[in-house]
């Protein structure tokens, strides 16, 4: 008797033993830390984090509640904590005030925005705004990756309420990954002329959601000093499977799973189906049948763990359970009757359902096709000449297949107004498909801009508009594929910077100078391209120059030289004149061109915020380096050699006639063109001796296109040739050796 009591002992401690080697370790090793969501204030505390120490999962998920109302994690104030992984914190706003006449006042710009060396800013959820009407924010993430955001206004009718589109308010996407940044403003003329309307500057990161503009804020907006911003926490920085496979413990508790963050590193855990709860603590079993909404079942109902079953009553057949077979009387007449009546409803469902869609899809082409600007593009390129037999219009179908769906590995280039994808169409024809960005209609006037602008154009260095597609939900452009990159890609591109010589560079600006002297004065209504940079020259094969991306360009009529319009550029090469009275003229190309010239004499950035302050514009840079005669300090020494020397010195003298400050004194383009072609033409031996054979040199510089042997930059009339800079009123330039 004894024996099997023993025996019985033995075996219940051996169960004993049994199930609590089975049991899922608790997540809280502390027996004193609190199993249950903790708070702080009106904040909601979950595990993993913790206000208690030695309570959070590591050291990184630890709340400091010193003051109830203050949650704070490490130096950040916490607004709200979610198990999807989102943590919303508060942030301060980065300004910079000025007084009436133009001296800063106040200012906490270039100051580091820290969050936390764990957890990255969502850019998903996230934005950089800048407000102001005088003011370019940058944001700038690491030594290797900065982005600006303009924003200008001269009156309040220039400012939209609710919109960020460069009028009194701007905003942009910030990259994956980022955990700390720095935000500078800068003022173009320190609110000098606006300061009645406004006199700060503002940038901040925040919640997407959470901003909207106001022409009030310009004012205003002083009031706010912190904003909130939304954080990816997550455990660790590997994945799930790379964890699992390194068979190390995750933080993930029985009857969840384990899912990658979105933001790049580490992981989350989630209840399994049919469970709720916290992941990290314990997932309890729902029961489904306690609720209509969470089970299919038509009759009994089952709750078991994780899921449920269903059953038929005792006078029914089947199963019941919820794929739907349901249960049915046993009468055969009665199966046939219902599979006759199920197989024609889905007969006419399906028919209905295909008109229907078919009725849909056609209106909805018809819909973005009207939205798309569609009624206005065959209104304006009716105007033309026979434009609109030139260009084909495409299906959206066309055009995936040719793109792939959109891959995004067929992606070429980003630019303001839209996406650029690789495309090969039929016969192997590569072209370049441009998907403009659906913002608003602004963007639907810009596309529809372009095809009337470029339908108009037939020069050899313009990129060949082929067609258009209006029946998809973005409007698309179809053009000729340049195979050699951007001309920004070939002189400032780390490899790059050598790659053209310094007779390749001359012939390139000197198609560049002729596509935009065709468009300024030979093209049937002139064109003012108003994006000039290095950016919108592409290469082909040969290093022949072509002018792209005309989405901000302008017609102009032939009875005005100028128009006045909001303020469209880029910083760097934006024409000061332009900026501050909004008349755009030709003369603002001009100035544009100019900064590409010096990039071709430089091989330096329009803007470089890495700089000193002196050297940070480009053009400013130049133009003090010409006055102070240092040129050679700042030329790329990579094209100079002694044979060159001097015609360099002409190019530099003409750019700097391009930068000059009042549009009325620079250069036509069509002075360009031609000074250009003459520095090509001459022959190197006769620069010596010009004024000898100036006859020839006129002769060969285009004497013949009706310019009176004579070229007029700004009040003063020169002659064509070497000696026109001299003219000019510039004098010769020291070498600087």
């Amino acid at each position: 008797m004894n024996l099997h009591k023993g025996v019985l002992v033995l075996l219940v401690s051996l169960v004993i033993l049994a199930a609590s080697t089975v049991r899922p370790a608790t997540a809280h090793a502390n027996p004193n830390c609190t199993s249950s969501a903790e708070s702080c204030g009106k904040v909601n505390v979950p595990y993993p984090f913790s206000t208690q120490e030695g309570c959070s999962l590591d050291a990184n998920f630890l709340v400091t509640c010193n003051e109830p109302d203050k949650p704070l994690l490490g130096n950040l104030p916490v607004l709200n904590i979610s198990l999807d992984g989102e943590l919303r914190i508060s942030n301060l706003v980065a300004y910079a005030c000025y007084n009436d006449t133009g001296g800063l006042v106040a200012s906490n710009s270039d100051q580091r925005r820290q969050t936390t060396s764990e957890f990255p800013i969502s850019y998903t959820r996230n934005k950089f705004t800048v407000v102001g009407c005088d003011t370019s924010g940058i944001i700038a993430v690491s030594e290797s990756f900065e982005d600006s955001c303009t924003a200008s206004c001269n009156t309040n009718r220039d400012l939209v309420n609710g919109s960020c589109s460069g009028n009194g308010c701007c905003q942009t996407a910030i990259p994956q990954g980022v955990e700390d940044f720095n935000l500078s403003l800068r003022s173009f003329s320190n609110h000098s002329g606006v300061w009645n309307l406004n006199p700060c500057d503002f940038a901040f990161v925040a919640e997407e959601d959470w901003y909207s503009f106001s022409s009030v804020d310009l004012f205003n907006l002083s009031d706010i000093r912190e904003v909130p911003v939304v954080l990816d926490w997550a455990i660790g920085k590997g994945t799930c499977e790379d964890l699992s496979a390194s068979n190390v413990t995750l933080a993930c508790m029985q009857h969840s799973t384990c899912y990658n963050s979105n933001n790049g590193q580490g992981y989350l855990c989630n209840c399994s189906e049919g469970y709720r709860g916290n992941p990290y603590l314990e997932c309890h079993d729902i029961n489904e049948c306690q609720t209509a909404t969470l089970n299919q079942c038509l009759h009994n109902c089952h709750n078991i763990n994780g899921s449920y079953t269903c059953s038929c009553p005792r006078w029914y057949s089947g199963d019941g359970r919820k794929d739907g077979n349901g249960c049915t009387l046993n009468a055969l007449w009665i199966k046939i009757s219902i599979g006759i009546g199920v197989t024609i409803l889905v007969i006419g469902c399906s028919w209905l359902f295909w008109r229907i869609r078919r009725r849909k899809l056609r209106k909805r082409r018809e819909q973005f096709y009207r939205r798309n600007g569609g009624l206005r593009l065959e209104q304006e390129l009716s105007k033309q000449d026979g434009s609109i037999e030139t260009i084909k219009i495409f299906t959206i179908e066309e055009l995936k297949k040719a793109t792939n769906g959109f891959d995004e590995n067929a992606i070429i280039g980003r630019g303001g107004y839209g996406t650029v994808y690789r495309g090969v169409l039929p016969q192997n024809k590569i072209v370049a498909v441009k998907r403009s960005t659906v913002v608003d209609q602004s963007q639907i006037e810009q596309f529809v801009n372009e095809v009337v602008v470029v339908s108009q154009i037939n020069h050899r260095n313009v990129v060949t508009l082929l067609g258009c597609c209006l029946e998809s939900e973005v409007p698309l452009l179809v053009y000729e594929f340049i195979t050699n990159g951007t001309l920004f890609h070939h002189i400032h591109e780390v490899g790059y910077s050598s790659s053209i010589p310094w007779e390749i560079r001359l012939r390139i600006a000197k198609e560049t100078a002729g596509a935009l002297s065709y468009l300024h004065s030979a093209a049937s209504t002139p064109i003012i391209h108003r994006d000039v940079k290095s950016t919108n020259i592409l290469l082909d094969d040969n290093f022949t120059a072509k002018v792209s991306d005309f989405g901000a360009s302008r017609l102009v009529p032939l009875d005005k030289t100028q128009l006045t319009t909001m303020v469209q550029g880029t910083f760097g090469y934006l024409d000061p004149e332009y900026f501050h009275t909004s008349q755009l003229s030709e003369k603002s190309d001009v100035y544009s061109f100019g900064v590409v010239l010096v990039e071709l004499l430089t091989a330096r950035k329009a803007i470089l915020f890495d700089r000193p302050e002196n050297e940070r514009n480009l053009a400013t840079y130049f133009i003090s380096s010409m006055k102070e005669n240092q040129l050679s300090q700042i030329l790329d020494h990579q094209i100079v050699n002694i044979e060159n020397t001097k015609q360099i010195h002409e190019v530099a003298n003409l750019a700097q006639c391009c930068l000059r400050i009042k549009g009325d004194e620079r250069p036509t383009m069509k002075e360009v063109a031609i000074e250009l072609e003459g520095l090509m033409k001459v022959e190197r031996h006769k620069w010596v001796g010009i004024e000898e054979n100036s006859n020839d040199t006129e002769y060969l510089l285009g004497e013949s296109m009706d310019f009176g042997g004579s070229m007029n930059f700004g009040s003063t009339s020169i002659l064509v040739g070497y000696d026109s800079l001299k003219h000019k009123g510039i004098a010769p330039l020291d070498d600087g050796r």
